[in-house]
């Protein structure tokens, strides 16, 4: 007796692989080749226990353009897939996953910006234009105060507000401030409406809070530390992030304390050394520049088979502004009494201001568009979800 299928109850899931491959087909090189090496991998699972990439890989039959994305950004770029493949350059394959999905990386900042014609920054957002803009925002400032005969005005107690006005300052930067973050804010939501669609279990957005905070996928296959041009393995990577980000969460938070003194207490700055908001930003320019200098560092002798070299400008260029803002404002600190401060407080501004105009469009979005990727995989894991082709 011959067997007859039935179609109604294939089609939809026959329908669903037709579209998706469609999908594919239409996506870019960099989706299509994060497509075979994943592949590949799922089909070998050595490494299907050094990282969340991994773990979540194995949650998955296949990988949809939203799965692949998803991934992407999930991925810290740490090597330690890289060194232990046996199908790495120069074998055949070629699979290479830090390299495949740092290219995607970029193409997701670029595809999920808002507004959307602005994208095209992140490729643009290097070490030339960041400085560019930074100093051409310090030069006008300090050409401002020449024209009001206030470069050399010293003030015996350090008071840069008799230069700029504290209103002006607070409402110039503020205004900029929160254009770029809703701008990165908008970003990320289109990242986030393509990834997800699962409800948010409490539970899993301290555990993605976890793995943003501790850096945890930044400690490579074994926790032993990213590899690094030598092949050794190095947690010098994941301590250098880490002293970068709580070095700019310490500059945040003085400047936080600094505006409740100044509205909610009525003390106005400038504030002694030993008070809070200066303790605070000193200890945070003090982490901003010990990260910043040890992250170029690794940049400059990381393995050339890591990441995309194409992205290096756009990561000079944001560790460069970062390290730039901690020197101009220690310095600023330090001589905040002499004839020097207008030219060093310009300055300091003028990288301030590039960092915030470079905010949504530069390297800082990875560190959002990764904290949301490690919150989708969070979900997946509380859900305990097993993923399927074209399925959530």
């Amino acid at each position: 007796m011959q067997v007859q299928s039935n179609p109604t109850s294939t089609s939809p899931n026959l329908n669903g692989l037709i579209a998706e491959a469609s999908r594919l087909a239409q996506g870019s090189e960099n989706v299509a080749e994060v497509h075979r090496v994943l592949q590949i991998c799922n089909a070998c699972r050595y490494c299907e226990g050094f990282c969340a990439t991994f773990q979540s890989m194995t949650r998955r039959l296949d990988f949809s353009v939203k799965d692949i994305h998803f991934m992407a950004n999930l991925c810290h770029n740490c090597g330690a897939c890289l060194h232990a493949c046996q199908y790495a350059p120069p074998n055949e394959f070629g699979v290479n996953i830090p390299q495949a999905m740092a290219k995607v990386r970029l193409e997701t900042y670029t595809d999920f910006a808002w507004p959307r014609p602005l994208g095209v920054l992140y490729k643009k957002a290097g070490l030339s234009l960041s400085l560019i803009v930074s100093i051409a925002i310090g030069i006008f400032l300090i050409a401002l105060m020449q024209v009001n005969q206030s470069l050399w005005t010293s003030s015996p107690n350090g008071n840069f507000y008799a230069i700029f006005p504290h209103n002006s300052l607070a409402l110039t930067f503020g205004i900029v401030f929160v254009a770029m973050v809703f701008c990165l804010g908008m970003g990320v939501k289109n990242f986030w409406g393509e990834i997800s669609t699962d409800p948010i279990p409490p539970k899993a957005t301290v555990d993605a809070l976890r793995d943003t905070l501790t850096l945890k996928n930044l400690g490579g296959g074994h926790q032993a530390g990213c590899n690094e041009a030598d092949d050794a393995f190095s947690l010098a990577r994941k301590h250098l992030h880490h002293v970068t980000f709580y070095g700019f969460m310490l500059c945040f938070a003085a400047t936080s304390v600094a505006t409740l003194f100044h509205y909610l207490l009525g003390w106005e700055a400038p504030y002694s050394y030993t008070s809070l908001p200066v303790i605070l930003g000193t200890l945070g320019g003090i982490g901003l520049i010990i990260g910043p200098i040890g992250l170029l560092y690794l940049n400059l002798k990381r393995h050339p088979l890591h990441g995309d070299a194409a992205q290096k400008p756009m990561d000079r260029g944001f560790i460069m502004l970062l390290l730039m803002i901690s020197v101009t404002g220690l310095g600023l600190l330090a001589l905040r009494e002499t004839q020097y401060m207008g030219i060093l407080l310009a300055l300091h501004l003028g990288f301030v201001m590039g960092f915030f105009l470079m905010m949504p469009y530069g390297k800082f979005a990875h560190g959002i568009y990764r904290s949301a990727s490690l919150l989708k995989n969070a979900v997946e894991v509380r859900l305990g979800k097993k993923m399927s082709v074209g399925s959530e």
